[in-house]
């Protein structure tokens, strides 16, 4: 099976939401954050491994947290990830903390501010007017 095949997207996403639903419902660690969230699963061409990308909505140390606690409950999610999804093989799961979502939002908080200083600075925008654009053009 090719890595990029529609059956192995198929499994990704399949294993994808059973994940997600597990560590939101099923999983009663204290350590993990209520607010975690898969972002990917990217299950090995045989099977083998899945890396599983795991973003939490707080501080480093919560993450770092989560993060732990995700790493001790890997076989009790992989036992619950066999009985729910019929695979030849369960993957062995290795969760890696994402930033995408914590930079995405920094990035649009970044551009707020800078159009809102371009406001700021040179009054509203004329209609019809972009940003950059001179009258003189």
């Amino acid at each position: 099976m090719r890595k990029n095949s529609i059956k192995n997207t198929r499994i990704n996403q399949e294993v994808q939401k059973e994940l997600s639903v597990l560590i939101s419902q099923e999983l009663k660690d204290p350590r993990v954050n209520p607010m975690t969230s898969v972002v990917a699963c990217e299950v090995a061409p045989d099977l083998k491994t899945a890396k599983v990308y795991i973003s939490v909505l707080g501080d480093e140390q919560s993450q770092k947290e989560t993060l732990s606690g995700l790493k001790s409950a890997a076989s009790f999610l992989r036992s619950e990830l066999a009985r729910r999804i019929n695979l030849r093989n369960t993957p062995e799961l290795r969760f890696i903390g994402d930033q995408s979502i914590e930079y995405g939002v920094n990035m649009s908080k970044l551009i707020d501010d800078v159009t809102a200083n371009l406001r700021g600075e040179s009054g509203e925008f004329a209609e019809g007017e972009e940003a950059g654009e001179s009258e003189e053009e």
